[in-house]
């Protein structure tokens, strides 16, 4: 499930869980200072978003097994989401420095081949557009904002938000990766039509399912 936004109240939850023991939701009443319903929902919500995980602890004797809950890896990064614009360019920065323009393009190939070797396990269509129509819909349980749209016998994927805008740095490296990444999974050329990154409110891709199988991509 997407979750674009979490709570006040949400938040509060996942700082009582980073870095400690698991709790309970009775513990959880205890610490953030709400009632069982808030703590109940906001819980529903942390576990779609990805940022809780939940786990049964048996107890002794003959008492009840109860749930306990504890942040994710995910819930790591959301605390710290604005420092990874920060660190993530100065690792391009850095890796420029000491390869290169040939290090950073092979590097960029690499990290294109580990992401579609992710997503293509979990598709199984074989047309384009239907893979597409996969690949979309998982980014859409991570929490992205995909449309899909033919015109003209073009196929046009419109991305409101970017999984990958903690990565982007001046030479748009990881614009790069994203065009490539959807050719892959598409097996059609890919061109990225309008771009967040000069001025236009998202980024669109037209997707040429006519000359599937080619797996080549347009820039």
């Amino acid at each position: 499930m997407a979750a674009a936004m979490i709570s006040a109240a949400g938040m509060r939850i996942v700082r009582v869980l980073v870095g400690a023991p698991p709790r309970t939701i009775t513990e959880l009443i205890d610490e953030v200072g709400v009632t069982r319903t808030a703590i109940t929902e906001q819980l529903t919500e942390l576990l779609d978003a990805g940022y809780v995980q939940r786990t049964i602890q048996p107890l002794a004797g003959r008492g009840r097994p109860r749930f306990i809950f504890a942040a994710t890896q995910a819930a790591l990064v959301l605390l710290f989401a604005s420092n990874q614009q920060l660190v993530v360019p100065a690792i391009w920065k850095a890796i420029r420095s000491a390869g290169g323009e040939k290090l950073t393009r092979k590097i960029a190939r690499n990290v294109t081949a580990s992401l579609s070797k992710h997503y293509q396990a979990k598709i199984t269509a074989t047309e384009p557009k239907d893979r597409l129509r996969q690949y979309i819909a998982i980014l859409e349980r991570e929490g992205g904002l995909v449309e899909l749209a033919s015109k003209d016998g073009q196929v046009y994927v419109t991305k409101r938000n970017c999984p990958f805008i903690a990565m982007f740095e001046e030479e748009r490296n990881v614009c790069a990766i994203d065009l490539d990444l959807m050719a892959s999974i598409a097996g059609c050329p890919v061109r990225h039509v309008d771009c967040r990154h000069e001025g236009a409110p998202c980024c669109r891709f037209e997707v040429d399912t006519r000359a599937g199988g080619a797996a080549k991509q347009k820039r």
